[in-house]
């Protein structure tokens, strides 16, 4: 049964725990788990999205974003078409970045430029920006990941998420077997919610996502062939896109990496029939905020679940003592076993 918070006039707040600090599993009132009651910390979880409802739109309003051209519209991509495509985006790309020059947006320009030269199988310039860009050749690959971003990512941050691409890309590169042709796809395809924000607490986003990556990955199918091992790694909020897409995307993997849950009670209860993957690193904060879901006002707050507890059903790896903008970082554990798992090699995943 699914362990929710439920706050209504005259109620108490009540939610199932998940274990001690080691892992063992605690009952609801234990001292290890004592059971909580709607205390300073609720109230100031509450302040806090109340806050951000009111600051974050203020914030957003000082900075207007620069003007783009609509997209280009093209049907989805196939092997004879691909190129077409890329040039399509590029071309796109390439005006959007003259626009923001002229609108005195150089941070924007520079990075727009820099698209302009990458094969993209989708881009728009427009508002905070989407772009979908590729890594290697798809058209031959044999192993595909898929990234999926969490808060805060949008064309004017995407050099971070680009990096985390071009990091995995680099290792996929190097460690893959002789004859075996791999690509990253760094899916910037639905507009992110911020850190400080009421969307990044509710589902929202990750609802009007799934289509969109379902879309994504029958198009990556279309381009590689049937035969291409696809994983998805979703990071933060991008776990929470990824669980919403599960039950009807063909996915091989999914990597949940530092994430605050993602509405489901267990891994099965995803319904796909990829293998689902979990870590967190030491010095991520998302291992300090609870995972709870709570019904406000007839929105649900919250994720549930911790996909790295034992209940939870996940294939838990080690992330090492990252925090949680680490996962791809350069050496690290986690980009060793996040590479791993795109290329097969799954009895190498340490945990």
């Amino acid at each position: 049964m699914r362990r929710k918070a439920v706050l209504g006039r005259g109620q108490s707040c009540r939610w199932g725990g998940t274990g001690g600090r080691d892992g063992t599993p605690t009952a609801p009132g234990s001292a290890l788990h004592p059971r909580p009651t709607p205390t300073r910390a609720w109230r100031g979880v509450l302040a806090l999205l109340v806050a951000a409802a009111v600051a974050v739109p203020l914030a957003g309003a000082a900075r207007p974003q620069p003007p783009a051209p609509p997209p280009a519209h093209l049907a989805p991509p196939t092997p004879a078409t691909l190129a077409t495509t890329y040039a399509a985006h590029r071309a796109n790309a390439r005006e959007a970045s003259r626009m923001a020059a002229e609108h005195g947006d150089h941070h924007r320009a520079d990075v727009e430029r820099t698209l302009a030269s990458s094969q993209l199988l989708d881009f728009d310039g427009r508002g905070s920006g989407l772009a979908t860009e590729v890594l290697g050749d798809l058209a031959h690959a044999d192993r595909v990941a898929v990234l999926v971003p969490g808060s805060d990512t949008g064309l004017d941050t995407y050099g971070r998420f680009r990096a985390t691409a071009l990091a995995l890309h680099g290792r996929l590169t190097r460690e893959a077997p002789a004859g075996t042709r791999t690509a990253v796809v760094a899916w910037l395809g639905y507009e992110t919610p911020g850190t400080v924000s009421t969307a990044v607490a509710t589902t929202g986003r990750a609802e009007e996502a799934a289509p969109r990556l379902r879309d994504l990955v029958r198009d990556v199918r279309a381009v590689a062939g049937r035969h291409v091992r696809l994983s998805l790694l979703c990071h933060s909020y991008g776990s929470v896109v990824c669980a919403r897409a599960a039950g009807r995307l063909a996915a091989d993997d999914i990597a949940l990496l530092g994430s605050p849950g993602t509405g489901a009670d267990t891994a099965a209860g995803l319904r796909t029939g990829a293998r689902i993957w979990a870590a967190r690193g030491a010095g991520d904060w998302v291992g300090d905020v609870p995972h709870l879901s709570a019904d406000l006002l007839g929105t649900t707050v919250g994720f549930g679940a911790d996909p790295v507890s034992p209940e939870f059903g996940a294939r838990v790896f080690a992330a090492g003592d990252g925090g949680h903008s680490d996962y791809f970082a350069p050496g690290s554990a986690s980009l060793a076993n996040l590479t791993r798992i795109v290329l097969g090699e799954t009895r190498a995943v340490t945990s």
